[in-house]
C-alpha cells in the first residue's frame, strides 16, 4: 500500500473511540486449547505473532531477524455490510541486523484484511500481509518475507514443548485481573533457510524464539511502555521478563519466566524481576536514548544484556505509529555468554498507545 493508506491505518488503530468494555476480558483459569489457539482470535483488541532468530551463514557471518505480524480490531463500521469495511487491520513488521552493515535494515507493511490484502487465519497460524507470510504447517513454521532491500526464507522447527506463560497462559500485566493477556512461547526453535541482502543469498541456520500473544487490555493505566527480553540460553533453557514503565522509568510492573534445560517451569512474580541501565545508545535519527546494554535480575539468573550492535532502532511510523528499540542480544554472566535473544525497548521515543 502507498504510505497515505499506512497513515490512515495508523490513526485508525490510534485514534479508535472503542473502549475496553467493548472487547472479551482475558480471565485468569482459561484453558488454552491447540491447535486453535495457535490462530487468530479476532474478537480481541490485539495480537500479534513475534518471531525473534539469531542466524549464521555458511562463513560465519551472523545476522539477527525480526518478523511481527499484528492484528487489531479497532471497533468501527462493524455494522456497515461489505469487506469494505476496516472490520481488522493486518500490521507486520520486518527487520535485519547486519553488524557489517551498521544500521537495522527494516521494513513494514499495512492492510485491511480482506480482498486477499490481508488476513490471519482463525484455528491455525497463517497470517498474512500481501506477500508477507507466517505459516504453521505441520509442527513446523515457515516464514516467508520479501523486503524492500532483504528477503527472508526461513522454516522454523520446534525442540521443545510449548511455554505456557504466566499461570497457564494468563499472564498479568497490571494488579487488576483483566490488565493481562493470553500468552505462550516457543523457544528453541531451530531456523534453516535463506537470507538475501540485494543480489546476495546467504543460506543460514540458528536458533528462533516465537512468542503469541492476544488481549484488550495489554498496558495498565500510567504505563508509557515496557523492556522485554526472550533469551534461549545455552543449555538448552529459556528466559523471559519484562517490565512496564510509567513516565518516571520506573517499573509499574513486571512478570517472566524460566524454564530450566531439565524443563522445570518457574514463573516470576513481579519483584524478581529488574532491569538495570548498563550503557545507553542515543539515535542519531529520533533523538530517543535507548538503554541498549542492560542487566536483568530474573529470578536466581543475573545476566548483561549486550547488543548485536548499537543501532537496531525500528521506525514504524508509517504502520503502527510509533519508533522503538528491538534488536538482537547476547546474554553474558561475566565473561561467558549463556545465551542470545532479542530485547525490545517500546515508550522510549513517546508513550506507546496500545
Amino acid at each position: 500500500m502507498k504510505r497515505p493508506g499506512w497513515l490512515w491505518l495508523a490513526l485508525l488503530l490510534a485514534g479508535t473511540p472503542a473502549q475496553a468494555g467493548d472487547y472479551p476480558e482475558v480471565r485468569p483459569g482459561h484453558r488454552l486449547i491447540f491447535p486453535a489457539d495457535h490462530g487468530s482470535h479476532p474478537a480481541f483488541r490485539t495480537e500479534w505473532w513475534y518471531v525473534t532468530a539469531w542466524l549464521t551463514d555458511e562463513a560465519g557471518r551472523e545476522f539477527g531477524v525480526q518478523i511481527t505480524f499484528f492484528r487489531s480490531r479497532p471497533r468501527v463500521a462493524e455494522d456497515v455490510p461489505g469487506a469494505f469495511a476496516p472490520k481488522q487491520l493486518v500490521f507486520a513488521h520486518a527487520a535485519l541486523a547486519e553488524p557489517g552493515h551498521g544500521r537495522l535494515r527494516h521494513d513494514q507493511r499495512a492492510a485491511r484484511a480482506g480482498f486477499a490484502l490481508a488476513g490471519a487465519t482463525e484455528g491455525d497460524t497463517d497470517v498474512h500481509v500481501g506477500e508477507w507470510r507466517l505459516r504453521r504447517s505441520g509442527e513446523g513454521y515457515s516464514a516467508r518475507i520479501g523486503a524492500r532491500d532483504f528477503r527472508l526464507d526461513l522454516e522454523l522447527r520446534p525442540t521443545q514443548p510449548l511455554l505456557l506463560q504466566g499461570e497457564a497462559g494468563y499472564s498479568r500485566k497490571g494488579p487488576q485481573a483483566g490488565q493481562a493477556s493470553y500468552y505462550y512461547s516457543r523457544p528453541q526453535l531451530a531456523v534453516t533457510g535463506r537470507v538475501a541482502v540485494g543480489a546476495s543469498a546467504f543460506r543460514v541456520s540458528g536458533r528462533a524464539w516465537l512468542d503469541h500473544e492476544w488481549s484488550s487490555r495489554m498496558m495498565m493505566p500510567g504505563a508509557v511502555g515496557w523492556d522485554w527480553v526472550g533469551l534461549n540460553l545455552t543449555d538448552g533453557g529459556a528466559l523471559t521478563a519484562f517490565r512496564l514503565r510509567g513516565r518516571d522509568g520506573n517499573t509499574l510492573w513486571a512478570g517472566g519466566s524460566h524454564r530450566g534445560a531439565d524443563g522445570t517451569l518457574r514463573v516470576l512474580q513481579p519483584a524478581e524481576v529488574r532491569f538495570e541501565p548498563v550503557r545507553r545508545w542515543r539515535s542519531p535519527r529520533s533523538g530517543t536514548d535507548y538503554p541498549v546494554a542492560t542487566r536483568v535480575m530474573a529470578g536466581a539468573l543475573s545476566v548483561e544484556l549486550v547488543p548485536l550492535m548499537d543501532d537496531q532502532e525500528l521506525d514504524a511510523r508509517a504502520s503502527t505509529g510509533t519508533i522503538y528499540w528491538e534488536g538482537a542480544v547476547r546474554a553474558r554472566r561475566g565473561d561467558a555468554e549463556i545465551g542470545r535473544g532479542y530485547l525490545e525497548l517500546t515508550g522510549y521515543w513517546r508513550p506507546l498507545r496500545l
